[in-house]
């Protein structure tokens, strides 16, 4: 079964109604390629307007959430909340939320595991630092972070995995088409010995790390990478040519 492409859109704290109006018109007028699954990953406090103002073919995700329904925990949303106003996706362990706020690899599998459980698909993310990097330590580091994520997932078709080298997130910087195609057939050969062949097979892995309109058709062109997770990138009309890169 061919993988669908899939693109997401990392908004990050960036948006205002103003602005978030503007760029949906923008993706609305695209045009995008049928045959790619968009995903634009907002704000919290805009999911409900954006969800709102997106045509059909253009999903909303959360960028985070947590580990349960509700409770005394100033600040975080549920799955519950997500689900509360349309919303059907949550990107999840992201760089800067194990990097900047100190998220472990236990915490975001729990948060996996419960946002599966109320219904959410996930955009989990896995990536190795610069350090981790130049001491040969990639694989080891990803397959740890996908072990944990692993042991809360009980339907792999709810779940995109997204590697994010760390160095290359939001630094100009971008692993090279062949470094990336190393690291997502590492991890579908992974899945395979670890899960099954079926979930290695039908799982989609997708890239992350400045990726541009320059440099996506070659990285789509690899053969395990399965799309794009954008995020400064997906702020400009330029996202458009990112979710055309197989056309």
């Amino acid at each position: 079964m061919a993988r669908k492409f899939f693109v997401g859109g990392n908004w990050k704290m960036n948006g205002s109604k103003a602005a978030n109006t503007d760029l949906v018109q923008l993706l609305a007028k695209g045009p995008l390629d049928p045959n790619t699954e968009v995903v634009i990953g907002v704000p919290s406090i805009y999911l409900s307007q954006v969800r709102t103002l997106v045509p059909e073919n253009i999903h909303v995700a959360a960028q985070n959430c947590y580990k349960v329904a509700k409770g005394a925990f100033t600040g975080e949303i549920s799955p519950a909340m997500i689900k509360d106003v349309n919303v059907d996706w949550v990107i999840l362990g992201h760089s800067e939320r194990r990097n900047v706020f100190g998220e472990s690899d236990q915490v975001i599998g729990e948060k996996v595991g419960h946002a599966l459980d109320e219904g959410l698909k996930v955009i989990a993310c896995i990536g190795e630092l610069l350090e981790e990097r130049e001491a040969g330590k990639t694989a080891e580091v990803v397959f740890r972070q996908t072990k944990v994520i692993s042991g809360f997932v009980k339907d792999w078709s709810k779940v995109v995995l997204a590697y994010e080298p760390v160095w290359a997130i939001g630094t100009g910087k971008t692993a090279s088409p062949q470094q990336a195609q190393e690291v997502h057939e590492q991890l579908r050969n992974w899945l395979s010995e670890n899960i099954s062949p079926e979930v290695a097979q039908s799982t989609r892995i997708i890239y992350g790390g400045s990726v541009t309109a320059a440099n996506a058709k070659e990285l789509a062109s690899q053969k395990d990478v399965d799309g794009f997770l954008v995020g400064g990138a997906s702020l400009k009309p330029e996202f458009v040519q990112i979710v055309n890169a197989r056309q």
